[in-house]
């Protein structure tokens, strides 16, 4: 499951209002804030950037447990928070509740409103993933899409354009979104707990899927020819995926997995393949994440956290010279761990370099999102709950050779 020691997570956070933090290891050090809260002008606080100094800055504090960020192209940020709440930060700096219909978001566990993504094609467009209840009772997971309004006070649900995603205990039902080559959605999901969902291509469960943005199938999916649910998988055989992104330069799609007591993957996306999980009968969390005896073709991944977890969640490829060889890596931010792991690929996808970003390295606690932004910094949400998470802006730098 989702690591959840929420004890060792808050024993491991440290205070970060103006604190700077020697890394001496790296030659880098970390400025940081505490924030202005929800609603105004975020405080930045931080120090100056200069020649060995690392730019952290809380741009939104006092949220609950936000799970995405997106930007529209005129650099205006929106969030999601799990317990239904969207967020939206104007490139000035103004901070505000978005008024939206989200009486319907189920939330218990790890569900409730979760992916989020602009659209790239159409102004003011956004699609949110959400687990949808009605009564009180869990339905399913869904993909909305929505407008926001001119003045951005509020946003009106245009169209519900996948539905169906499975739902349990809210349990695996981690939902990310992000556009694809073809200006297509891509949906990764959990299996819900479920052992049956991630081999079953009925199922919508441990699955990337693929879908247009008025809720159209592709007929290039691989399954599309079997009808059904299948019309819209890409792969299969998934446990719980967290993240996704596509390789700047190149129609590579990424996905990020939670173990279970082991192998937190990273993937590089096959249309048609099967990723191995299978934990049946019941849920044997005990199977191997990608099983080869049973499925001698399965996709193995690129990297995996090996016999013990460190629970990753959100990726994104940094972009921009400023990360000098960090330009293009993978950034993957991880909830046990309590940091941000950057891996280095050469063009075929293999792992040449992995290590952690000094600068979040058990400061923040843990790390749910990050998402390249305007000017290639990185965007980085906490998820220690409480009220007191935030959104950091990290300035792109060059790591030490």
């Amino acid at each position: 499951m989702e690591s959840n020691d929420r004890s060792a997570a808050t024993n491991r956070v440290r205070s970060t209002a103006r604190l700077t933090v020697p890394l001496v290891a790296a030659g880098l050090l970390l400025a940081s804030c505490s924030s202005g809260g929800p609603s105004g002008d975020a405080a930045t606080g931080s120090a100056p950037s200069a020649k060995g100094t690392v730019k952290v800055e809380t741009v939104i504090g006092g949220l609950d447990h936000p799970w995405d960020v997106s930007f529209f192209e005129n650099g205006d940020m929106l969030t999601t928070e799990r317990p239904g709440k969207i967020t939206l930060r104007t490139k000035a700096g103004k901070v505000s509740t978005v008024n939206a219909p989200l009486d319907d978001v189920f939330v218990q566990s790890e569900g409730g409103l979760e992916g989020l993504v602009v659209d790239p094609s159409a102004e003011r467009i956004f699609y949110t993933c959400q687990t949808y209840q009605q009564g009180g009772k869990p339905i399913d997971a869904r993909v909305v899409r929505w407008a926001l309004s001119a003045d951005g006070v509020s946003a009106t649900r245009q169209k519900t354009i996948l539905t169906g995603l499975p739902v349990t205990s809210g349990r695996h039902s981690g939902c990310r979104l992000r556009f694809v080559p073809g200006n297509l959605l891509a949906v990764a999901t959990g299996d819900a707990a479920d052992g049956t969902n991630p081999q079953d291509l009925n199922s919508l469960g441990g699955k990337t899927l693929r879908v247009g943005t008025n809720g159209e199938i592709p007929k290039s999916n691989p399954f599309y020819s079997r009808g059904g649910n299948a019309r819209y998988v890409t792969s299969y055989g998934h446990r719980n995926l967290q993240g996704v992104d596509v390789r700047p330069g190149t129609d590579q799609v990424w996905t990020q997995e939670q173990g279970s007591t082991r192998d937190d993957e990273t993937n590089l996306l096959q249309l048609g393949g099967n990723y191995g999980w299978d934990p049946v009968p019941g849920y044997n969390e005990s199977v191997p994440m990608t099983d080869t005896e049973k499925f001698p073709k399965a996709i193995t991944a690129k990297w995996s956290s090996g016999k013990s977890t460190v629970a990753t969640c959100g990726i994104t490829f940094l972009r921009g010279k400023e990360w000098g060889r960090w330009n293009g890596a993978l950034a993957i931010a991880e909830l046990k761990n309590q940091g941000v792991r950057v891996l280095t690929l050469d063009p075929a996808g293999k792992v040449t370099r992995e290590e952690q970003m000094p600068a979040l390295n058990d400061t923040q606690g843990r790390l749910r999102t990050v998402q390249s932004g305007p000017g290639g910094a990185l965007y980085v949400t906490t998820d220690n709950g409480n009220d007191e998470d935030k959104v950091l802006k990290v300035a792109p730098h060059a790591p030490a050779q």
